[in-house]
């Protein structure tokens, strides 16, 4: 059972790793796309950048097994952002994609919780938590 959480947790963890690790190269290079959505929500250039690096630093310490837990909750947050975003400002559907970004953000969303079920809390949190599971 212990083994069948364990690939399962990578499973999760890769795949919204590799999402988040893929929008990098559209905000970081400012691709047309990304600078509409971060215009339109009027976040501008600091939001577009910030949110990168808050990405990056949750897709890093997603696949680092003693900080998963952490990543998960930071790539939680930013990603509940972007799905307000889409929901009141940008639509489900952006220029056009067939609502893929918003589809991306629900895949990262429901496998961030995924994270923070399968893992147990830091210890300062844990005793707040009201799951007790983990590795």
């Amino acid at each position: 059972m212990k083994n069948g959480k364990t690939i399962l947790s990578w499973g999760i963890r890769i795949v919204v790793a590799v999402i988040l690790f893929q929008t990098l190269y559209f905000k970081f290079t400012g691709q047309p796309e990304s600078i509409y959505i971060f215009e339109k929500t009027g976040l501008g250039d600091a939001g577009r950048y910030g949110s990168g690096i808050a990405e990056l630093i949750a897709g890093i310490l997603l696949l680092i097994p003693g900080t998963a837990w952490w990543g998960a909750l930071l790539a939680l947050g930013v990603i509940s952002g972007a799905i307000l975003s889409h929901l009141t400002l940008l639509g489900i559907e952006v220029q056009g994609d067939g609502g893929t970004l918003f589809a991306l953000a629900l895949i990262v969303f429901v496998g961030s919780l995924a994270t923070l079920l399968l893992h147990q809390p830091p210890k300062p949190i844990a005793r707040y938590w009201p799951i007790k599971s983990g590795f």
